[in-house]
């Protein structure tokens, strides 16, 4: 007996249909996954998401940085394809754990889909992207793949155990978690890339500063933008009791208080409470501290990339200004 075939005594669980179709044999009527109907609804909320128009960070990324690995056409479409599924898969698990309501606008996926629903989507779409490495024809794509996603879900996994352990991280540690956790998919996009140039360049540190910039405008915007309230809600991460960098620097800046950690233990969507947290995060200049950082961490960044041509240094400049970060620093 082959592993594929159930012994006689188990047939009579099985539909008759199945008996006659020959699927008890490992012969399916239909290859896994042709059944156009249940793939539409297998994919809707990532295809939901995909709808809400975004700002196509990475994307763009990649193309400034093809000007310089020059890959072919079909292979940076095969990589835009494996970043793109496994940002909107992120941001699908992103929204269930920290209990969003809104996504650029509109309301998160899993409140639309349920929960269970999405879970299966996004771990689905993870696997969507790991077929589309086949067509890359490179065996080192799989373990450079793996190594991401295994450094991307340890970064999760601490900024969620920080939150929900109500532990304030140091600055060096909110670093490292940040380097895993955003830098992931940045470095991930630029590994595969390289791998598919002919160009013995590796642009892997600059990468790496770059994720760590991204997050910290983020955590800056989530609590200063007016546009990022509209697209995500006031003050976000303050309900979601998050430990973000000005608010790690805040905490920091006064040992003795209790009043942000209380704040943040509340998970409060009480507006007046926010703007009093913006208020005394502001009074231990955490939002200067962040500009400052952010400063310092572009000219770590152009660092990098300082024995470029002045061409190539411009196609760095251009890749700052796609983050929100251009040569006079933060940009809203």
């Amino acid at each position: 007996m082959t592993n594929s075939t159930l012994p006689p005594a188990q047939l009579h669980h099985l539909p008759a249909s199945s008996i006659k179709s020959g699927a008890v044999n490992g012969a399916a009527a239909d290859p896994v996954g042709t059944n156009e109907k249940f793939l539409q609804i297998l994919r809707a909320p990532i295809d939901y998401l995909l709808t809400i128009p975004g700002k196509d960070v990475r994307g763009k990324m990649m193309n400034a940085f093809n000007q310089w690995l020059q890959i072919p056409e079909e292979k940076l479409d095969i990589i835009k394809e494996v970043i793109k599924l496994l940002h909107t898969a992120s941001l699908l698990i992103d929204d269930i754990q920290d209990n969003s309501r809104l996504r650029r606008g509109l309301p998160v996926a899993h409140s639309i889909f349920g929960v269970a629903q999405t879970i299966n989507t996004a771990n689905y779409a993870y696997f969507l992207a790991q077929q589309e490495l086949n067509k890359l024809d490179c065996a080192a794509a799989y373990e450079v793949f793996t190594e991401e996603l295994l450094r991307l879900h340890q970064g999760q996994g601490m900024d969620i155990y920080w939150r929900d352990s109500s532990l304030c991280p140091t600055e060096e540690e909110y670093f490292e978690m940040v380097g895993n956790k955003t830098g992931g998919l940045f470095r991930l996009a630029v590994r595969l890339m390289q791998l598919a140039s002919n160009k013995d360049c590796d642009f892997v540190p600059f990468v790496n500063v770059l994720g760590i910039l991204f997050q910290i405008r983020d955590d800056y915007l989530n609590l200063q933008s007016d546009l990022y309230t509209k697209n995500k809600g006031f003050g976000e991460d303050l309900t979601e009791g998050k430990f973000s960098f000005p608010i790690i620097h805040s905490i920091r800046a006064d040992p003795a208080s209790i009043t942000l950690t209380s704040i943040l233990k509340q998970r409060t969507e009480d507006e007046d409470v926010k703007r009093y947290a913006i208020s005394y995060i502001e009074s231990t200049g955490s939002f200067e501290h962040c500009r400052r950082k952010i400063d310092e961490l572009v000219g770590e960044a152009r660092m990098c990339v300082k024995d470029m041509s002045p061409e190539d240094a411009k196609v760095a400049d251009g890749i700052m200004a796609m983050v929100g970060l251009g040569a006079g620093g933060l940009s809203i």
